[in-house]
């Protein structure tokens, strides 16, 4: 019979065909950590945390990820190479097989939901295959009160079935692995792979269609946080750019790390319980506040491990996405409930291995849109043999993978929340200076701080000539003086000493904004498409 702490409590899986009754249901962290230290399926660090490897697949696989094209989504999802379409009598045919599969398995069931704005809020139930990825839910989703669980309803089911491979030509995948979402039988089904990342993303990207859909709230992937004043920051970046990290500010208090929704009542929230954090090369000076939540009910993913139980977090044998997954109350400076209302400033965050871009610009509403439309970071090639400069990297939205509505959509309703709300754009440069990569130095993270307090103090301004510069190449608005960073660095022409070598290279960044962003040309405003850089080349 299921094991349960909530007596009154009794749930049966035979709806979703699952006649199994060997199954536990909401055990705790604590039961499901040993759970998999009995099933030799992971270890326990030194510092009490569970360490698991998730198998073959170490990140997410977005060449395996489906929608079902139904009523519902059919003539709304921007279909293409990031909204796979899958058909409904496949997906049928292929939930009915992980079921039977399931049907033979110990099974791990939890009940949770997302979004911590009870207006918003989504009532999910995750059925997993193993006992750590159940742990991974508890840490990540909403946690219920007993009060909440004796009423629970769900609205929506993960299914996850790591062990299950799909026969690709049989099944209609690309390959062993997928994740499907099936808005019509409001089910995200994953199977073939043990990375926990699917199970968050799923419901993430069901969030990012149901929202601004049905309840015209802007769902984001962002970190925020809250100030003393009651002022609400918003942070955009791709990975690698400081996102975790600078929204994690010991005088304000974190609201979430990763992904939110903007709300007509000018509130943002939260989706989530938990943080999934990167840990390559974690150390506790650098982030004390990640590295301390690394205990007893976080969970490590894809570390090695010394005979000790200490993690060598610079060892990426196995991966560079070395994860961690804790609750968000592992965190001492958090915001409670995970609500931050009067958003006043929002921050897209690069990491410009050009090092052409100025450390902070301000942005105009079109530049705005133009910019989250364009979602640029670059990645640094150093590692390839012969490749020795950087490449630009687009995501939309500054997270193409989960936006299934196309992306201009997000950009109008965030452009109309900032017109709202009458909140400050800014872009900043968490990247290189004085050159690009194998030139230039990394932007220091001490000055990067100061310009986002300044900014967030309005120690920057209103705009103005002799307040700001713009910007010969990328028309942004850069500031002239900002308190704690040498006036030189404000500029980054200035920090090159060659103009002609500089201006090159603006030009080449440029033109790569103006060839990714063609894909949106037809769907964009005209006001939108302003906002892009100067049409310039040398």
């Amino acid at each position: 019979m299921p094991s349960s702490h909530h007596p009154k409590k009794k749930i049966s899986l035979k709806p979703y065909g699952i006649e199994n009754e060997n199954f536990h249901y909401q055990l705790t962290s604590a039961e499901l950590h040993q759970i998999t230290l009995d099933k030799n399926m992971g270890h326990e660090t030194s510092s009490g945390a569970l360490a698991v490897n998730t198998g073959e697949f170490t990140g997410r696989s977005p060449q395996d990820r489906f929608i079902v094209k139904d009523a519902i989504t059919k003539d709304k999802i921007w279909w293409g190479d990031i909204n796979i379409s899958f058909e409904p009598d496949e997906f049928d045919k292929l939930y009915d097989k992980v079921i039977t599969y399931l049907n033979d398995k110990e099974l791990y069931v939890r009940d949770c939901y997302a979004c911590a704005d009870a207006n918003y809020r989504t009532d999910i139930r995750v059925i997993n295959e193993y006992p750590w990825s159940n742990m991974f839910a508890y840490n990540m989703f909403i946690r219920p009160t007993a009060e909440e669980l004796r009423v629970f309803e769900p609205e929506w089911t993960v299914i996850n079935a790591p062990g299950f491979m799909a026969n690709a030509s049989e099944d209609r995948t690309r390959q062993h692995n997928f994740a499907i979402l099936n808005f019509t039988r409001k089910i995200a089904l994953i199977g073939g792979t043990g990375y926990t990342g699917e199970i968050k993303k799923g419901i993430f990207s069901a969030l990012n269609f149901i929202l601004p859909v049905e309840k015209k709230t802007l769902p984001m992937h962002c970190s925020a946080n809250i100030g003393k004043k009651r002022d609400t920051a918003i942070f955009f970046g791709l990975s690698g750019t400081g996102k975790t990290t600078l929204s994690a500010d010991p005088n304000r208090k974190l609201i979430g790390d990763d992904e939110h929704g903007w709300n007509n009542e000018n509130s943002v929230f939260n989706f989530e319980g938990g943080c999934y954090a990167k840990v390559i090369n974690l150390s506790e000076e650098n982030e004390p506040e990640i590295f301390g939540a690394i205990k007893k009910g976080a969970i490590l993913e894809n570390v090695i491990l010394a005979d000790t139980g200490e993690v060598d977090f610079a060892n990426t044998s196995i991966t560079q996405n070395t994860r961690v997954s804790y609750p968000i109350y592992h965190i001492e400076n958090v915001q409670r409930p995970s609500i931050g209302k009067n958003p006043k400033n929002i921050f897209f965050l690069t990491a410009d291995a050009f090092g052409v871009l100025p450390p902070i610009s301000k942005l105009t509403p079109s530049q705005a849109a133009y910019h989250f439309i364009s979602g640029y970071t670059a990645k640094v090639a150093g590692t390839e043999a012969g490749v020795k400069e950087p490449i630009p990297s687009f995501s939309a939205c500054f997270g193409a993978p989960f936006m299934p509505l196309h992306p201009t959509e997000y950009a109008e309703m965030l452009g109309e929340k900032m017109l709202e709300a009458g909140v400050n754009v800014w872009l900043v440069n968490t990247g290189w200076t004085g050159g690009p990569y194998g030139v230039g130095t990394r932007m220091k993270l001490k000055y990067t701080r100061a310009m986002i307090n300044a900014a967030l103090n309005g120690d920057l301004g209103l705009y103005s000539y002799d307040k700001y510069h713009i910007h010969s190449v990328f028309g942004v608005a850069q500031p002239r003086e900002c308190p704690g960073v040498p006036t030189s660095v404000l500029s980054p022409r200035t920090t090159w000493n060659d103009d002609e070598k500089y201006y090159k290279t603006a030009f080449k960044l440029s033109n790569a904004f103006r060839e990714n962003f063609k894909k949106f040309e037809s769907y964009a405003s005209e006001e939108i498409r302003r906002g892009g850089p100067q049409r310039y080349a040398f």
